[in-house]
């Protein structure tokens, strides 16, 4: 027995239908993108308004306030670190004299790297450290941050030399710095991230300080 099988036959759009919907397409695309233009426009100096004020919140809290009469945020020098890394360093100034400086160092932690901000003063007296970024566990390396524990209060004050350089470290590498219970790494991080910022200042203090 021979069966006979008949082809679905499937519609064509016109070419006029076609040219229809790209133009259709084409008028969405160009409205959203003007749309996208018109709205990052008006919210430009919000962003940057923004922004700055963020910076001010991470300065303010490691270089005090009674220490300069700029605005540090916008007086900078652009400068590069040893692991090459392209670093901004906002300047405290009272009177024209340069009396602290501010930078972001860099640490590794359990689950990446960590970011912080850190204040001395000209004579390379730490002013504070603060967290600005990381990806450490909850609960238990995240005690690096200031809203979670003092731990990364008590650099305040020190400086190279104190305690002697070689023992900038966790008391478990031999140093005077406690780390925490179970999370050796991030304290870990962080310690070799200020020492890195120290030596840093010492080895640019002069072109820090300047008053240009």
């Amino acid at each position: 027995m021979t069966t006979t099988q008949t082809a679905t036959e499937v519609p064509v759009p016109s070419q006029t239908k076609m040219f229809k919907h790209g133009v259709i397409l084409c008028l969405f695309c160009l409205g959203f993108g003007l749309l996208l233009a018109i709205t990052n426009e008006i919210t430009l100096d919000d962003i940057e308004a923004r922004a700055i004020e963020d910076k001010q919140n991470s300065l303010s809290q490691v270089l005090p306030d009674e220490l300069h009469d700029n605005n540090p945020v916008t007086d900078t020098v652009a400068m590069v670190n040893a692991e090459g890394k392209a670093l901004t360093v906002f300047r405290a100034r009272k009177n024209g004299k340069v009396t602290g400086v501010a930078y972001e160092i860099f640490g590794t932690g359990y689950a990446g790297e960590i970011k912080l901000m850190m204040g001395i003063d000209a004579a390379g007296k730490l002013l504070g450290v603060r967290v600005l970024a990381h990806k450490e566990t909850p609960g238990l390396g995240d005690k690096i941050e200031v809203k979670k524990g003092p731990w990364i209060e008590r650099f305040t004050g020190l400086s190279m030399g104190n305690p002697p350089l070689e023992r900038w470290k966790v008391k478990k590498d031999g140093g005077d710095f406690d780390q925490f219970a179970g999370a050796t790494i991030t304290p870990r991080g962080v310690m070799v991230a200020i020492r890195s910022g120290l030596e840093f200042f010492a080895e640019n203090k002069t072109r820090l300080t300047e008053a240009d």
